[in-house]
């Protein structure tokens, strides 16, 4: 599986509303539930108004498009991780998954990745 680093920090946040996000911007995702509006973007696009924020993440994207039917996919990356002290932060889309991990972590965690099988990609 090859996975493909991003050239980008990124921040998660909580915003009261859609105000201020960039919608043309390249990387975002949106997420809302009935307690909360989040946001991961790129830091440098992060809306003036936040209610909470993390800065300090990096991401890879899983390559290609993952088929519904894989089972296990984010479990073998994130217990590979796991076993290393690498916490995770995932973003899913229709056709594949972004896995963040803080900055301090990101390189070690591609070549943890890389020494179990998957092909880190630049």
């Amino acid at each position: 599986m090859v996975m493909k680093r991003l050239d980008y920090e990124f921040t998660v946040c909580k915003v009261p509303d859609l105000t201020g996000i960039d919608l043309d911007d390249e990387f975002y995702f949106i997420g809302k539930t009935d307690e909360e509006l989040s946001l991961v973007c790129r830091t440098e696009r992060v809306p003036q108004l936040t209610t909470a924020r993390e800065d300090g993440w990096k991401a890879m994207r899983i390559e290609g498009v993952l088929d519904f039917s894989l089972i296990g996919i984010l479990a073998k990356i994130s217990a590979v991780l796991a076993d290393h002290k690498i916490g995770i932060f995932v973003v899913s889309t229709f056709h594949t998954d972004y896995i963040l991990t803080k900055t301090d972590d990101f390189e070690r965690a591609a070549e943890v990745l890389g020494s179990n099988g998957y092909t880190i990609a630049d």
